[in-house]
């Protein structure tokens, strides 16, 4: 996975990070958990030497860039796959589960689902949460930010988490419905 903050994608131009050096420590890591949360969701086997580029170019930042990001590219890579099949190509279907991810935080002690630019700025506890439709954990990410939490808290994170995420998969599904089913 390519992941970007285009130029004008935050409050105040930045520049692009392909220059230079290449990506940020930040960016980097930001690709890796898209790709990890990707390769979660299918067959390597069957993918065999198959390799799929998925861009996450952020267009407008206001929190959750990164769980938006896994949770489009799984849709991404559901039609890039379709679109090698209508080819014809005769792949088997590598997909095992859907996966996708949304961010939750504590805010003056109280729980927030998809946290944007302004409350993530804000929270106490800030995690993201990658989840498959089997309801397994492909990745927790949990920060104190101002104070450490709980194990109650963590309990109540991952529940609005996964209910969250729930919710996102149906709106996968419609997307995918779309492209046709493989």
């Amino acid at each position: 996975a390519e992941y970007g903050m285009l130029p004008r994608s935050t409050h105040t131009r930045m520049k692009r990070e392909t220059g230079g050096g290449g990506v940020k420590g930040r960016t980097h890591e930001i690709q890796r958990l898209i790709g990890r949360s990707l390769r979660s969701a299918v067959d390597l086997n069957i993918l065999g030497e198959c390799t799929f580029n998925i861009d996450c170019d952020v267009i407008q930042a206001d929190g959750g860039t990164r769980t938006a990001a896994i949770t489009s590219a799984y849709v991404a890579l559901f039609h890039a796959f379709q679109t090698l099949r209508n080819k014809g190509q005769q792949l088997a279907n590598p997909f095992k589960n859907a996966v996708a991810a949304t961010s939750v935080g504590i805010i003056d002690g109280r729980l927030l689902l998809d946290l944007n630019y302004e409350e993530d700025s804000h929270a106490e506890v800030d995690f993201n949460v990658v989840m498959n439709d089997s309801g397994e954990f492909v990745e927790v990410q949990g920060t104190a930010e101002v104070k450490p939490f709980s194990h109650d808290s963590i309990d109540a994170i991952i529940s609005m988490a996964e209910g969250g995420i729930r919710q996102l998969f149906e709106f996968q599904n419609t997307a995918i419905e779309e492209i046709g089913s493989l």
